[in-house]
């Protein structure tokens, strides 16, 4: 009988799609990612449905958009009815493990998550909620005594991950590791600084002031999560098990890093919502490269297809293993695209919740009165003019607006204001209640509120 198919996700916090190297990005180096498209496939067109952190862990582990899994932002604790990627690779006899930065258990950011349905099917558990203090790193185990980590915090948790592969690798395993960084504060180890010298950063066209320090510190990061992604490559090949383990790199989201002249994440540009992402494991033939529209929710329901482990029928999400695996299937057409409550840098730069869609071709997305921004991204990969007040694109516009519609009908989005959902969240229970229900912090004050 053939080895169960092991898993090993990988993902970053912030790290959008452009900055690695097999994307065409020649000055940053990321040799051990492209060594996994290389060696499988690369998915062009990978898309964060809501790009902010909490929203996105759960529609990743869930497979469903946050209407039905009640993550409608950050800081809120994810609720207990949500079946997750740990508890199906459990039932179907796996050891499971969670590493690194998990996001999902409410208000303590610095809190400790105990055994029970709050770890979402994880044995195996090393994870602290919500931190970027980098070189002050800790996590927890199975006691509320928190744990130091010592030096740079993604070198701790890869010693961690390479542990449990060699404890693990007789078992079927499913192991989800995720880096911090390069999510701000940008920084890294001076090894890694040193290789970027922010004079001689090339800036993205569509680029307003001067991002260079910011992003050579942001590339630095990533060359370093690099060379760890080469670390468990190499524990792989040296336990003998390379061949039996789907191994995936991704990200949450993107960063703008003053595209557009804007910062960070929920905006519907392709800084924000295009992230990173290859696989490399049975069966998928390698150096492929696929276009097909590979959203948040559509993550688990493939991975679960390409390692042969039945999910729920109850996802949003599609398998699109085929795709991944170079063989005619059914792909979707567009995705769909949000922010449903308008907080942190959203708030900031005026923005107020939207819905959209992305397709191959083209973004377009919405307020709740009118279309907002509509691009020819394969005219205008730089997204350098705003099609949606072009009266000569007035039939593209409403194809786009009226499919926008569908996606909601069809995820029973009521695309209510953001305080709409803030009190939904308050109504779940105190430990569901977002931070700006509880304070000023204007980093969680939410539009209209």
């Amino acid at each position: 009988m053939p080895r169960p198919t092991n898993l090993l996700f990988i993902f970053a916090d912030q790290l959008r799609g452009q900055d690695v190297g097999c994307a065409g990005n020649a000055a940053v180096a990321t040799p051990n990612i492209d060594r996994i498209a290389r060696e499988g496939v690369r998915v062009r067109n990978a898309v964060s449905s809501y790009p902010v952190c909490s929203p996105y862990r759960a529609s990743l582990l869930t497979g469903n958009h946050v209407f039905r899994n009640g993550m409608y932002f950050n800081d809120v604790r994810m609720p207990e009815h949500n079946l997750c990627a740990g508890a199906i690779y459990a039932d179907a006899g796996y050891a499971t493990g969670y590493i690194g930065k998990w996001h999902l258990d409410g208000q303590n950011r610095l809190g400790f998550t105990p055994q029970g349905w709050r770890r979402r099917g994880f044995d195996y558990w090393a994870a602290c909620n919500c931190a970027h203090d980098y070189f002050h790193a800790f996590y927890y185990r199975d006691s509320p005594e928190p744990i130091p980590i010592e030096g740079w915090e993604p070198e701790g948790y890869t010693d961690l991950a390479t542990s449990f592969l060699r404890e693990r690798a007789e078992d079927p395993f499913c192991l989800f590791l995720s880096y911090a960084p390069p999510h701000d504060p940008y920084v890294a180890p001076p090894e890694w600084m040193e290789r970027y010298d922010a004079a001689t950063v090339p800036l993205r066209a569509n680029v307003q002031g001067d991002p260079r320090e910011r992003i050579a510190a942001y590339w630095a990061a990533t060359t370093g999560l690099d060379h760890n992604v080469g670390r468990l490559l190499a524990e792989l090949d040296k336990l003998g098990i390379a061949d039996s383990t789907l191994v995936v790199f991704t990200s949450d989201h993107g960063d703008m890093l003053l595209s557009q002249g804007r910062t960070k994440k929920q905006q519907p540009w392709e800084e924000s919502v295009l992230v990173p992402f290859v696989a490399r494991g049975p069966g998928i033939p390698p150096g492929t490269i696929t276009d097909t529209l590979l959203s948040t929710v559509d993550v688990l329901p493939t991975v679960l297809g390409l390692t042969g482990v039945a999910g729920s029928d109850g996802m949003d999400g599609i398998d699109l293993s085929g795709a991944l695996l170079g063989v005619e299937c059914d792909e979707p057409d567009a995705t769909y695209i949000m922010d449903v409550c308008a907080a942190g840098e959203a708030l900031v730069a005026g923005i107020a919740e939207w819905r959209g869609v992305r397709t191959k071709r083209y973004t377009y997305a919405r307020s709740r009165e009118r279309g907002w921004v509509l691009y020819d991204n394969r005219e205008d990969p730089y997204q350098l003019r705003n099609l949606v007040d072009d009266t000569g694109n007035d039939l593209l516009r409403k194809q786009l607006d009226d499919l926008t519609w569908r996606f909601a009908e069809r995820y029973e989005d009521e695309f209510r204001e953001g305080t709409h959902y803030l009190e939904l969240a308050s109504k779940a229970g105190p430990d569901c209640s977002p931070p700006t229900l509880m304070g000023p912090d204007p980093a969680y004050q939410v539009k209209g509120k």
